[in-house]
């Protein structure tokens, strides 16, 4: 993905659910963590200032998708599919055994606020979290970068990201909440 091709599709982002797990092949993965909580399992990869995140727990799986509207995906297990545009929540029981909630945001900011939020997201990074730049990907001094901080507990996995646009002083921001009952 290069920079224009960001700058034109930022506003057709799209969330995306899934009642299974994807296909590594259909991601450029910049990173990736796999890790298991409890009786569940988790794996999060960082596709270019977009994401994906796979709950697996007994014999369910859901698996959130942020990305671009060029991202080839399939329909077969697609839940839920909205746009990034302003603030959507919505929740869901996809079992008896894994519930899901979620919140994004698309903030625009002032040049400033942006640059004062950029910084401190940047310092966060150092402590926690996954952190991809995409230093390639820009034209101005303040770098895009992927950013998703996750705490896993026996029964509850908190995922926060964060999907920053310097060029056009834009955050997505998404939280998500995946509950497992035994």
């Amino acid at each position: 993905m290069e920079t224009p091709q960001i700058t034109e599709l930022l506003s057709e982002f799209k969330f995306n659910l899934y009642q299974r797990s994807l296909h590594p092949e259909l991601f450029n993965i910049y990173r990736s963590r796999q890790f298991f909580q409890g009786d569940y399992e988790v794996i999060l990869w960082v596709t270019g200032c977009s994401h994906v995140v796979s709950v697996f727990h007994k014999a369910d799986c859901l698996t959130e998708v942020i990305c671009h509207p060029n991202q080839m995906l399939p329909t077969r297990g697609l839940i839920e599919r909205f746009p990034f545009r302003g603030e959507k929540s919505h929740a869901c029981r996809w079992s008896e055994g894994l519930g899901y909630m979620m919140n994004f945001q698309v903030d625009s900011m002032s040049v400033n606020l942006y640059r004062q939020t950029h910084g401190e997201l940047v310092k966060m990074s150092k402590k926690r979290g996954i952190f991809v730049p995409y230093p390639q990907w820009t034209r101005t001094d303040l770098v895009p970068f992927s950013l998703i901080d996750y705490e896993a507990h026996h029964s509850e996995l908190h995922i926060h990201t964060f999907h920053a646009f310097p060029e056009q002083s834009t955050i997505i921001k998404t939280q998500s909440l995946f509950t497992m009952k035994k």
